[in-house]
């Protein structure tokens, strides 16, 4: 890898998107990863400050990029921030060029080891399994998936409300009954992407919650459960029901599940195997979205309700970030040997 002024250059394919533009803010303020190519394909030509006034201070001057393959591979690294189904033939044309090109797709293409999980969820054919990347998924063996991803070359960015659960339920697996777990998932505007709908518009989503997954439909379930069984889970099985409210920002996951453990049992294993992690709290009040926004950091809490034989775990993160385009920068660092939250904010935005 060559080194730039500023460390490693990075390449980003999809940059007009909310989560292509979350990678360039936060590559923008990274002491170690030099923002390269910022490639779109409708927005192609414009102006960045144009596309994207909020990046005006930092690449303002710069134009929104042709998907150029071969101008691409030549970063050490190349941020996917595309469609789901439209990774993989890039991906495949750029390790063609340049095979030493670390990738991360933000996306879902290569998230599920199933070809099967893949085509009932998403349809199509399935472009392969990288590296997951979310380093502090609790392995069932010890240790955490950050081992898998220090000097990984292809990288497979998580679901940002697989994140949520998976993070919530992982460390509690032997305490609580996956089997039988139901999840509601409060989920800000930004996460149905940028395109306008009918259903996103102000007059619809403003003063209302609006479910749009219930039950067994949102593809977040096999990356969930594959999130589960890693981490030591035997039959995991899950109803997830997801609900749309008017914020901008963030995810609140109410994962329910069987279970004999104590509130002080179940906070104390989340402490245990969170103790080291800095973007992970372990809060002793219930986890608000507010307290999180803008920031790299998921908040999470459990109750043991013993008298239904029942425990619940809450989870808050930001969608963009920690969700999206921070679990991507830190996967970038650990394949480069960076400190892992460099460029991460620690800090949320609050009120």
């Amino acid at each position: 890898m060559h080194m730039s002024a500023k460390g490693f250059t990075v390449a980003v394919v999809g940059a007009s998107g909310y989560a292509g533009a979350e990678v360039v803010r936060l590559l923008a303020q990274h002491p170690e990863l030099t923002m390269g190519d910022l490639a779109a394909h409708r927005q192609a030509g414009l102006p960045v400050g144009q596309a994207m006034p909020h990046l005006a201070g930092v690449a303002g001057e710069r134009t929104l990029s042709e998907i150029d393959v071969n101008r691409l591979a030549s970063h050490d690294a190349v941020v996917l921030a595309l469609p789901h189904g439209a990774s993989g033939r890039i991906a495949s044309e750029l390790s063609e060029v340049n095979p030493d090109v670390v990738i991360v797709d933000a996306g879902a293409d290569f998230r599920l080891s199933s070809s099967s999980d893949w085509q009932r969820w998403y349809g199509g054919d399935h472009a392969g399994t990288w590296t997951y990347g979310l380093p502090e998924l609790p392995l069932a063996a010890g240790g955490s998936q950050r081992s898998n991803l220090v000097r990984a070359r292809r990288i497979a960015g998580p679901g940002c409300n697989a994140s949520a659960v998976a993070l919530g339920l992982a460390p509690l697996v032997d305490l609580v009954d996956t089997s039988q777990t139901a999840v509601t998932l409060v989920v800000g505007t930004s996460g149905a992407g940028k395109s306008s709908r009918p259903d996103l518009t102000f007059s619809r989503m403003s003063g209302g919650a609006h479910p749009y997954s219930v039950g067994n439909a949102h593809r977040h379930i096999p990356e969930i459960m594959q999130s589960l069984r890693t981490s030591g889970a035997t039959d995991p099985h899950l109803s997830v029901s997801a609900v749309l409210v008017p914020m901008t920002r963030g995810i609140l996951a109410v994962c329910t599940a069987p279970s004999q453990a104590s509130t002080a049992t179940l906070g104390g294993r989340l402490r245990e195997v969170y103790h080291d992690e800095p973007l992970i709290h372990v809060t002793n009040a219930h986890p608000d979205t507010h307290d999180v926004a803008g920031s790299a950091m998921a908040h999470i809490n459990a109750v043991g309700d013993l008298d239904n034989g029942l425990a619940t775990v809450v989870v808050a993160l930001d969608n963009l970030v920690k969700g999206t385009a921070g679990a991507v920068v830190q996967s970038l660092n650990l394949a480069m040997g960076l400190p892992e939250t460099a460029g991460l904010p620690m800090v949320g935005l609050n009120p």
